[in-house]
């Protein structure tokens, strides 16, 4: 009797130990969701969306694994902890790569800003030379209409740059230049038909 009793207890204590013995790595979380934090707060949704979904994604099936484990009368966090010390590295790294790709595309801003007024310094002197027929006036219209949007447009990028939005400009300035490329090709073709008339 007194060896049951004995061996009852001892259960219990094994069974007790086993389940305490696997604890929730809360500190690696927190420090995993932190690092997701800064990750954020450099705007790593704008710069590298992918990377950062998939960080945001791993992270969430990590707190579904944990939160099976903690369900379970026998815990085990040591697959979670691996993953999480894992996802720290790859966290912190975006991070760095955010600043990265940011100065990237700042000076991707820079560069088309400079192209673009080109091209619409350019775009002027051709307006100028562009013919004037019944059909070229109205034409032209339209192409003078479509510059000082152009204009309107590199404008406000450089309010966005300046407010540092660099992804928001670089769409919008990209844009722009494509219309003043499109308007560029289309006054050189009029002004070479009537050209190759003489």
């Amino acid at each position: 009797m007194k060896n049951k009793v004995l061996m009852g207890l001892a259960a219990i204590v094994m069974v007790a130990f086993l389940s305490s013995c696997g604890k929730v790595p809360q500190e690696q979380i927190n420090a995993v969701n932190a690092a997701i934090d800064s990750a954020a707060k450099v705007e790593a949704g704008i710069y590298l969306p992918t990377e950062f979904a998939a960080v945001q994604d791993s992270m969430k099936t990590i707190n579904a694994d944990v939160e099976v484990q903690k369900s379970k009368l026998f815990k085990k966090f040591g697959p979670a902890k691996i993953k999480l010390e894992a996802l720290l590295v790859q966290t912190k790294q975006l991070v760095a790569n955010t600043a990265t790709k940011k100065e990237e595309v700042k000076k991707e801003v820079e560069t088309t800003m400079t192209d673009i007024k080109a091209i619409i310094e350019e775009n002027a002197k051709l307006f100028k030379k562009a013919p004037r027929g019944k059909e070229g006036a109205a034409v032209l219209e339209q192409i003078k209409t479509e510059m000082a949007t152009i204009d309107a447009s590199v404008v406000e990028a450089q309010g966005i740059y300046d407010k540092g939005a660099y992804m928001d400009a670089l769409n919008k300035i990209k844009a722009a230049k494509e219309r003043a490329t499109g308007i560029n090709t289309e006054l050189k073709d009029a002004i070479a038909k009537v050209k190759g008339r003489r």
